[in-house]
């Protein structure tokens, strides 16, 4: 029922954002205007039918990839109708207000010129402010989606151990391996990241949208990741198949225990609310993993205490942990001092703004950390960008990141 409440709201602003086409096609030919008007409708019946297709259809039955274009189509027609309405609403408001101001006052009216120019001016503002998010979303898709940066972070440690001076740790999370496409950009991000030669790689979480069928198809291009210390990986909320349904418990059951095995497949050392401990010339560093821990609605699969465990002798304790907001609610009150955590799961919200001293995100909103790198006394947090995308494949503002990062004892 919700459903079709949405269907009819976004009739609704298609009926409304037509008057602005009806306006600034007004002058031209009856035959150009005509087909403007006739592909205008194009897109909104496209949408209802993929609304419908949703609805009544299996849309898992699909791959990952067409769910996002699928999703993406969406959110391009009706943000920027939303947008382009926006603006007429404010001019009819307007015209509305110097109507009632006209006949309190008895101002005579305007000419039926003035007012079909106002009308025109105000359907031209609107088509050209919807313009906008529809270049956005194009410009996000072609440059942003694979548009891999190198984030290069020093994190100085009180007490360092000197052989432990001056490591490097490579992280890569939210892989999102459903989403790609474009295989040959994918494999260069993987070969940026490999040519920085990092001592130890750490991917946190997100290999799958939903299911693991979705990686297999990039295990030869994962399986490149190698360090001398070893690749070791966690996984975050998408990873379990917990965003689509299943025909059986055990189907599910199923599909996790293949997303392990991928993980194998790849190399890398999935750590299952355990620990691992590396020595480095005399000095203990412990790589410690958990399982997807998220406040709020997200599923708390993570169990650090387990985690943590004969851990009390090392020199340095690094946790991968996929969600930045395990880190205030569990992570800077366990028992063992956990100098570093390695997070992803925002993604930077995949929009907003970089530069010149301005950082912001909508993922700032929802997240404390969303991005970057944090401190709280001897307690540091980075969270890594995202190095895939989800629902829509592109990136504004926000590029994919790899990151490299430098201990030095401070």
């Amino acid at each position: 029922m919700a459903a079709f409440f949405f269907l009819l709201i976004f009739l609704l602003i298609d009926f409304y954002f037509y008057q602005a086409i009806i306006g600034v096609t007004g002058r031209l030919s009856f035959s150009v205007a005509r087909w403007i008007r006739i592909f205008f409708w194009v897109p909104t019946i496209l949408s209802i039918l993929a609304m419908l297709w949703w609805i009544f259809d299996d849309p898992f039955r699909y791959s990952a990839n067409f769910r996002n274009w699928v999703i993406t189509g969406l959110m391009a027609t009706y943000l920027s109708k939303i947008t382009g309405v926006l603006v007429l609403l404010a001019g009819d408001i307007f015209r509305m207000i110097q109507w009632l101001s006209d006949r309190v006052f008895q101002k005579p009216s305007d000419s039926t010129q003035g007012l079909m120019n106002r009308s025109e001016f105000i359907s031209t503002a609107s088509v050209a402010v919807a313009s906008l998010p529809l270049g956005g979303f194009a410009f996000g898709i072609i440059s942003g989606a694979h548009d891999y940066r190198l984030h290069k972070v020093r994190v100085r440690i009180k007490d360092l151990p000197s052989a432990l001076d001056g490591l490097c740790i490579g992280q890569i999370s939210d892989i999102h391996s459903g989403s790609f496409w474009n295989k040959t950009a994918v494999k260069g991000g993987v070969d940026l990241l490999m040519r920085e030669k990092p001592d130890l790689i750490a991917f946190t979480g997100d290999l799958v949208n939903n299911e693991t069928s979705e990686a297999k198809e990039y295990v030869p291009v994962f399986s490149k990741l190698k360090a001398p210390l070893g690749v070791y990986s966690v996984t975050g909320n998408h990873d379990y198949g917990d965003y689509r349904s299943w025909a059986t418990k055990e189907e599910k059951l199923k599909n996790f225990k293949d997303l392990i095995d991928v993980h194998g497949a790849l190399g890398f050392d999935l750590l299952m609310n355990e620990n691992r401990n590396l020595k480095i010339d005399g000095s203990a560093l412990r790589v410690i993993g958990v399982e997807n821990w998220g406040a709020g609605r997200f599923a708390k699969y993570g169990k650090l205490r387990d985690a943590v465990l004969n851990t009390r002798d090392s020199d340095f304790r690094l946790l991968l942990s996929h969600d930045p907001s395990h880190w205030d609610a569990e992570v800077k009150n366990a028992d063992e001092l956990i100098h570093l955590t390695l997070s992803g799961h925002t993604h930077g919200f995949q929009f907003g703004i970089e530069a010149g001293g301005i950082k912001w995100s909508p993922s700032q909103y929802i997240y404390k950390q969303w991005a970057g790198h944090y401190q709280s006394d001897m307690h540091h947090l980075y969270v890594n960008r995202g190095y895939g995308y989800l629902a829509y494949p592109g990136r504004v503002g926000i590029p994919p990141e790899l990151t490299v990062i430098e201990l030095v004892k401070s």
